[in-house]
């Protein structure tokens, strides 16, 4: 009798842990892999629509602002600033990067269930690991300049969001090309936002190389303030990328839908807005 009431609690445990790993897709951030064969791919859709299944819909908001959004529906709110537009929507996480004001708040709305600073007290750096089940989120800690030509370290944080199958990753207000120990830490990472100011992050051709490096297969600019910062990165990277210039501020992405050749996406910024 103890001997079969045992191996139903074994059976039961086990079916446990396999429902909870079914919850999120693995990802192959920390893995060699290569991009899946595209198909016809990327649409554009409102943010208020379902996302559809294996899929991350992605948002350009605002400067560094994106919203990342799950077919369960989890949303995420990449370098959060209090405003996302008139939108009476709630993020499940934000993620935040204090080099300036424009990336982040010191006073998010308490509804936020997970505000996520990229630092941690003066040097020291932070760690995230939140596993949200559909969603994980951690951050790999980088430095930045400092008041008066210093150098705040591990208060940058580089974000990663991995989420059906797929590694996001959001550079922050970068500061410095990443040290291998960096580079290994983000791992593989399919979707990539990248700030392309040329100098209140980094100079264009450090971003350039930081970009190359990663090699994701898809890459979105953001932090650009003219269309000539954009311009001088994308001539930077078109003999490695290709260049899609979109009219929309949203794509969807899967693993299944991944472009054969690694490609720069631009998408227009736009705050939400919720129907009238």
């Amino acid at each position: 009798m103890l001997t079969r009431l045992f191996s139903a609690l074994v059976l039961m445990l086990a079916a446990t842990a396999a429902a909870a790993q079914e919850s999120r897709r693995p990802s192959h951030c920390i893995a060699i892999a290569d991009a899946a064969p595209g198909l016809d791919y990327i649409q554009k859709a409102s943010f208020q629509a379902p996302v559809p299944e294996f899929s991350v819909r992605i948002s350009y908001i605002s400067h560094a602002s994106f919203l990342i959004q799950t077919p369960g529906g989890l949303n995420a709110v990449t370098d959060f600033t209090g405003y996302i537009g008139n939108t009476t929507l709630i993020p499940d996480v934000v993620t935040m990067n204090h080099a300036h004001d424009t990336h982040w708040t010191a006073n998010p709305d308490p509804a936020i269930p997970h505000a996520l600073p990229g630092w941690g007290p003066f040097g020291e750096g932070v760690e995230h690991h939140l596993d949200l089940g559909e969603m994980l989120v951690r951050n790999v800690s980088t430095d930045i300049r400092s008041a008066y030509g210093g150098r705040e370290d591990n208060g940058n944080s580089i974000f990663v969001f991995e989420v059906e199958g797929l590694c996001i990753g959001h550079l922050g207000h970068l500061h410095h090309e990443p040290n291998d120990q960096q580079y290994a830490a983000l791992g593989r990472l399919d979707v990539l936002m990248v700030p392309v100011d040329g100098g209140y992050t980094m100079e264009q051709a450090a971003m350039v190389r930081v970009v190359e490096r990663l090699r994701s297969s898809i890459v979105i600019p953001m932090h650009w303030f003219s269309g000539r910062a954009l311009d001088l990165f994308l001539d930077g990277v078109e003999d490695v990328f290709a260049i899609e210039q979109r009219e929309s501020n949203s794509i969807e992405v899967s693993l299944r839908n991944l472009p054969p050749r690694p490609t720069v996406i631009v998408l227009q910024p736009e705050w939400l807005r919720d129907p009238d």
